[in-house]
């Protein structure tokens, strides 16, 4: 039987004059999210087209521990100073997905 997760996907654009605060606080928010319950990954990459994009990638196990992370003050705190640094709005992207019972072959 597959299970159900939910995956999350985000960019920010950092301003030249904000990139080194913002992926600052991209990497701290990334590592402190993933100690909470229910975070299988939260990863942040920098675009190789656009080195001023931050891409983000998380997996939870499910809503309710998306959603206790969103109610995180230094999740909110973490939103609101990115978005002041951004250089256009953020994207967010929430999707339910079903791990593949695939998996169990091809991983070691």
């Amino acid at each position: 039987m597959s299970k159900d997760v939910i995956l999350v996907t985000g960019d920010i654009v950092a301003r030249p004059e904000t990139y080194a605060e913002l992926l600052q606080i991209s990497l701290d928010h990334v590592r402190r999210s993933r100690a909470e319950p229910g975070c299988i990954a939260h990863d942040v990459h920098v675009d190789c087209e656009n080195p001023l994009r931050l891409v983000f990638a998380e997996t939870w196990v499910d809503e309710p521990a998306l959603l206790a992370h969103f109610a995180v003050p230094a999740s909110r705190e973490f939103a609101a100073r990115a978005a002041e640094l951004a250089a256009s709005p953020t994207r967010i992207g929430i999707y339910r997905a079903q791990v593949s019972p695939l998996m169990s072959r091809i991983s070691p």
